[in-house]
Order: structure tokens, then C-alpha cells, then sequence
């Protein structure tokens, strides 16, 4: 079966059959804890965690490989961008060429003329590659282990607060359902429009950037038509079945609570205090922080 970012894998798992009301939660507390500065030692404490749970829940690790090249170029953007923007305050008083160790901050430094290429800059654009990654990653393990009803009830029981201050609770979480479902099915559509438009001629592989922009418009018009077609079919399939936002609702599928949902959300609630802990704990962060890399990043 061919994975695709946002699709439902029914696979029998113990991370599929986990609560999700339960694993919703732990997946929002480890993506907001990816975005704390724990560095590179607790980006390495998250991935083992990270990783072990998307090999528990049998999802292809194919679908990481094939992310590689969309990270990559990210990285390189970023070190662009960083290569621009950070500079020492003393850039301008540095000899061109050769290394510097001016800016003990910036690790070591080259400049050429406008251009300022130095440890910082390199350890800032894969900090923040990592962090995306890891958050893609979460987010394939919520998607492709969780259904989208499933989803919705989790995502509807977790903001339950809301309703106490009039908020449509339920309005709110199915929006973000079929959000979540339309994700893989675009993603289809836009291959078939690729493969149709490629058969009549149109590369989008070969030729200068500004070809490649000019044949990417026979993809994003189509696919655009063909989104606003499907979000109108589904609203009149919903309407033809008198789905009523507003009524009064029972639920016929109920979720309960298992013993082993249980450890596996205390396992990852684990990882995030211990997380929360490194960042907060001056003697614990000094003991496990790499002194050089740790120093120049977060200076």
C-alpha cells in the first residue's frame, strides 16, 4: 500500500489502536516541545522516542526517505537566509578570506565581501531543519494511525472547555477533520493532473525557472477547480443526508481508555517533562548540553 502524508494506513498497531483522544494530546505536547530550545542532545532524546513510536505503529519508513529532499532543500534556503542575515557586530572590521574567531558567539567565521559564512550559521539552518522534520514526522504518526472520525471525536472531546463559553466545539473539529482528509486526496489529484498534463506535452522537470513557473500554472488552476468541486460535492453530500451542524448528536462509536494507552501516554508525557526539565534545570542542562555547538546556537 502506498503511503502518502495525511492518509489513513489501517494497520493493526498498538500506536492505531491507542485512544485518541490520548494520542492526540501527546502528540501536540511533543510538537510544542520540539519548538522549545532543547537543543541538539534533547532533539536526540525526542527522535529515539519519535522514531520507536512510528516503527511500533508498521508505517513505511519510505515516507521519511522521500521527505529527505524537500528537507534538504529547506536546509539550503535556510543557510542562504542565515548567511545573509547573521553577522557578528564587527563583520565590517574582519579581513576577507580566511577564518576568523573574532565573535567567540559565531564559532568560526568567513567572510567574502557581503557574504558571512560561520559555525552559527550553519548549526541555526539545521536546528531549525530538524525541528521541521520532527514535526512532519509527528504529524504522519497522528494522521496515518488515527481515522479521521476518530479524529474528529478526540479533537471535539479535547476542546470540551470551549463549549462551557458558547464555542461550536463540534463545528470546529470536523472543519479540522475534513481538512486533515483532504490532504491525501489532493495529493492524488495533483499526481493524475502531472501525469495528464505531462501527456500532452507540458515538463515539469526540464527547462530555465521561469518555464518550470509557467508550467506549474497548468497544475495549481486545475487543481484548484478541481478543489473547489470536491469541497461542493461534499457539502451537497452532507446536505442531501441532512447533516444538521447545530442538532443535538449521540455517538455510535464510543472510545475508552486501555491499560497500554495508558503507559504509551505516560511514556511520551515522560519525554515531555523530561524535556521541560533539561531546559529548566541549569545543572541538568550543563551536564548533557554538547559546551561548543550548545554555546554558539542559543548565544
Amino acid at each position: 500500500m502506498r503511503m502518502v502524508f495525511g492518509r489513513y494506513m489501517p494497520y493493526n498497531s498498538m500506536i492505531h489502536k491507542m485512544d485518541p483522544r490520548l494520542k492526540l494530546f501527546m502528540i501536540i505536547a511533543l510538537i510544542v516541545v520540539v519548538f522549545f530550545p532543547i537543543g541538539y542532545t534533547g532533539f536526540v532524546l525526542i527522535a529515539t522516542f519519535i522514531f520507536l513510536m512510528y516503527a511500533v505503529s508498521k508505517l513505511s519508513f519510505k515516507m521519511l526517505f522521500k521527505l529527505f529532499f524537500p528537507i534538504t532543500f529547506i536546509f539550503i534556503v535556510l543557510i542562504l537566509i542565515n548567511i545573509f542575515m547573521l553577522r557578528p557586530e564587527n563583520f565590517s572590521n574582519l579581513a576577507d578570506g580566511g577564518y576568523n574567531t573574532g565573535a567567540n558567539s559565531f564559532g568560526y567565521i568567513y567572510k567574502w565581501k557581503a557574504f558571512c559564512f560561520s559555525e552559527k550559521a550553519l548549526y541555526s539552518a539545521l536546528y531549525m531543519t530538524i525541528r521541521i522534520f520532527l514535526m512532519i514526522t509527528l504529524t504522519t504518526i497522528l494522521t496515518g494511525t488515527t481515522q479521521p472520525l476518530e479524529l474528529t471525536l478526540a479533537i471535539e472531546d479535547l476542546l470540551w472547555p470551549l463549549k462551557l463559553i458558547g464555542i461550536p466545539v463540534y463545528i470546529f473539529s470536523t472543519i479540522i477533520s475534513i481538512a486533515l482528509r483532504m490532504i491525501p486526496t489532493l495529493i492524488d489529484e495533483a499526481g493524475r493532473i502531472m501525469k495528464a498534463q505531462s501527456s500532452r506535452g507540458i515538463d515539469f522537470k526540464n527547462g530555465k525557472l521561469v518555464d518550470k513557473a509557467k508550467s506549474m500554472t497548468s497544475l495549481i488552476i486545475p487543481l484548484l477547480v478541481s478543489a473547489f468541486q470536491k469541497a461542493e460535492d461534499l457539502a451537497y453530500a452532507m446536505d442531501s443526508r441532512g447533516y444538521d451542524p447545530h442538532a443535538k448528536r449521540t455517538r455510535y462509536r464510543q472510545v475508552k481508555f486501555r491499560i497500554l494507552d495508558i503507559v504509551i501516554f505516560i511514556l511520551g508525557i515522560g519525554v515531555f517533562s523530561a524535556l521541560i526539565c533539561y531546559i529548566n534545570i541549569p545543572s541538568l542542562e550543563n551536564l548533557l548540553q554538547i559546551p561548543r555547538i550548545d554555546s554558539i546556537l542559543f548565544s
